[in-house]
């Protein structure tokens, strides 16, 4: 995680997006009004929100943690994927 204030941020915008999109890494944006931002990839955000979906019941959280345990004892079936022409 990187915090930079927004003059830094500006200064440096591509090399900031770069490290955000290429390195996958949070920057932290500090501005003088205390209300800073955070700046993360596209593809992190849609994860954590899957994440916090997968998550959003008890039904979905039960099924989850079920589901890593039966993994976890080897309770799983392997199979090839079928191949598309």
């Amino acid at each position: 995680m990187e915090v930079v204030n927004y003059t830094e941020f500006r200064k440096n915008l591509k090399a900031n997006l770069d490290l955000v999109s290429d390195d996958f890494e949070t920057v932290i944006i500090a501005r003088s009004d205390k209300k800073n931002v955070v700046l993360m990839s596209l593809d992190e955000y849609n994860s954590i929100n899957a994440t916090m979906h997968e998550l959003s019941t008890e039904n979905n959280r039960k099924r989850l943690e079920e589901s890593i345990a039966e993994f976890k004892t080897g309770k799983f079936l392997k199979k090839k994927l079928i191949e598309v022409k």
